[in-house]
């Protein structure tokens, strides 16, 4: 059985603007999966039904279901997730930009019933992970680089002490290097402390490198699936998603790759 599973879904926003038509993702326990596409193919509204913030933004499920350890979740409110072991780290950041650092870690963990010692503990390996922050501990977070705040929401999303992250473009206005960093550290995460991430990322490069699986959206459909390193290998990925191809750089201009995509979406 999935750790989470998303069956056939739907998504229309304000009940005329089809989103997600028919959209099934698995993702296994303590396992990466990369949800790949170009701008507004639908994954950020995909982790948003999973994570049931969709209807804050005038969203409705239509059709299907969204599993996570065996049972239907798409009908519970976002804190019941958390709760549950849950979590997504937006797109943006979205870091309490007027709190420290060491204060927005906190406000992950409101969740939670636990001491200051427990509190302490786990603040102390978020910093173990994300060194960083510790140095800017006391520092107001909306002065911070992009990289630290990106390191600041995952660091909250760990405070809940999640066994799922939902991660939407964690590269997404920071520099390549500290890229390079962040996904270092989930891959850290991921194998010593067994969370499970499913990701969405429009750099495919590095999404597949990192991944275990992943999947590709196009208008609203998943198009492609597969292990990680057959997706790098396969050339339509290449051609479209690494701009690479057999037959060397080609133009978006090109006649042949408008012939060539739509078949490929057919």
């Amino acid at each position: 059985m999935s750790y989470l599973s998303v069956n056939n879904v739907e998504v229309i926003y304000d009940h005329v603007i089809l989103v997600l038509k028919g959209v099934s993702l698995q993702v296994p326990q303590g396992k990466i999966v990369a949800l790949l596409g170009a701008n507004g193919a639908g994954k950020s509204t995909t982790l948003k039904t999973i994570s049931t913030l969709l209807r804050g933004e005038r969203g409705d499920v239509t059709k299907g279901e969204v599993q996570f350890k065996g049972e239907r979740i798409d009908q519970l409110t976002p804190n019941e997730l958390v709760k549950r072991g849950l979590s997504q780290v937006m797109e943006g950041r979205h870091c309490f930009s007027h709190l420290t650092i060491e204060e927005n870690l906190l406000t992950g963990a409101y969740t939670r019933n636990d001491s200051r010692a427990e509190l302490k503990a786990s603040l102390e390996k978020v910093y173990h992970y994300f060194p960083r922050l510790k140095e800017r501990r006391a520092s107001q977070a909306g002065y911070t680089s992009g990289g630290e705040q990106q390191m600041c929401a995952i660091g909250r999303a760990l405070m809940a002490r999640p066994s799922m992250i939902l991660l939407d473009e964690p590269s997404m206005g920071i520099a390549p290097q500290i890229v390079e960093e962040i996904f270092g550290i989930v891959k850290d995460l991921n194998s010593k402390e067994n969370v499970s991430f499913l990701l969405a990322e429009q750099n495919t490069s590095i999404a597949l490198r990192y991944a275990d699986f992943g999947y590709i959206l196009e208008n609203g459909r998943v198009v492609m699936e597969g292990a990680a390193d057959e997706l790098s290998c396969n050339e339509d990925v290449k051609e479209f998603y690494l701009g690479v191809s057999a037959a060397g750089r080609k133009s978006f201009r090109d006649m042949k790759f408008y012939r060539r995509r739509k078949r490929w979406l057919a």
